[in-house]
């Protein structure tokens, strides 16, 4: 850890920071964050079109030694051969960013069955969720948050949760006038508690590896605006503080905040940043 008097606590030089989830809308901008600050963002994603360019990008307008892979996190032998991998390049690991998540798109449906609605939600789709968006964020956790521990100064990881990790979905922001209830689309139950259960693992990680000084905090992030209908702005805007949707770069700063040493004292953190949705 840092002095107090050190001239930047936001400094990420030096780290090497796992992204998982990385050619996501929300992936690209912590891999940015953590390059623009200094960092090493190491890229994962299942889909290797998505961050191979992407890494090369930051790789030159950042000068940092950002890489890519394609690892599915729900395969324990990927993780495992990645760890290999990167501590073979650095010899370390600093951080972890569980970033990765399923979102299925609320949207109506041409068979007039909604599948996100409880009653008609498969287990397969459950299983897919979960074994994204928990299950993988445990497994990662497990392998990079090892290494992780190992280093004499410790490190950070931080997991993406989301403000409906703390609040219900409002279904009313999906409902049409003139539609049966259970032909009325909903937002799916398998979200909610994936992003739940990464609030209880935060709260488990913050003092499990606390001797070893591995801090770990969640992020909350309330929805970005992504071209999404004015008549839904309208509605979810009414029910935030701050009127609006966050721009998909809002988050950045609080990244950085969390892995730097400017945040050596927050541990076991779950910090929401959505307009105050969640105060309501």
């Amino acid at each position: 850890m840092k002095s107090e008097n050190s001239s930047n606590l936001f400094d990420l030089s030096g780290k090497v920071v796992v992204i998982t989830g990385a050619g996501g809308l929300l992936g690209r901008q912590h891999c940015e964050a953590v390059a623009s600050s200094g960092g090493t963002p190491i890229l994962l994603d299942i889909s290797e079109n998505l961050i191979k360019d992407f890494s090369r990008d930051l790789k030159e307008k950042f000068k940092v030694d950002a890489m890519s892979f394609k690892v599915d996190i729900t395969q324990e032998k990927e993780i495992q051969n990645n760890v290999k991998v990167i501590i073979s390049k650095f010899g370390k690991i600093d951080a972890l960013v569980n970033n990765a998540a399923n979102n299925p798109i609320v949207s109506d449906s041409n068979s007039g069955e909604q599948f996100s609605r409880l009653e008609n939600f498969s287990i397969d789709q459950w299983n897919k969720d979960l074994a994204v968006g928990l299950t993988g964020s445990f497994l990662c956790a497990k392998h990079y948050g090892n290494f992780i521990s190992k280093n004499s100064n410790g490190g950070v990881i931080i997991n993406i949760s989301s403000d409906l990790g703390i609040i219900a979905p409002d279904q009313r922001l999906y409902k049409k006038p003139g539609v049966p209830d259970n032909e009325q689309i909903t937002k799916p139950v398998s979200y909610s508690v994936s992003k739940s259960g990464l609030i209880g693992l935060t709260k488990y990680i913050a003092t499990y590896w606390v001797d070893q000084n591995v801090r770990c905090n969640a992020i909350c992030p309330g929805g970005v605006e992504t071209d999404q209908p004015q008549e839904f702005l309208n509605k979810i805007s009414s029910r935030i503080p701050l009127n609006r949707l966050a721009k998909a770069y809002e988050y950045r700063s609080t990244l950085i905040y969390m892995l730097s040493d400017s945040s050596s004292y927050l541990n076991g953190s779950i910090i929401s940043v959505d307009g105050g949705r969640t105060a309501w």
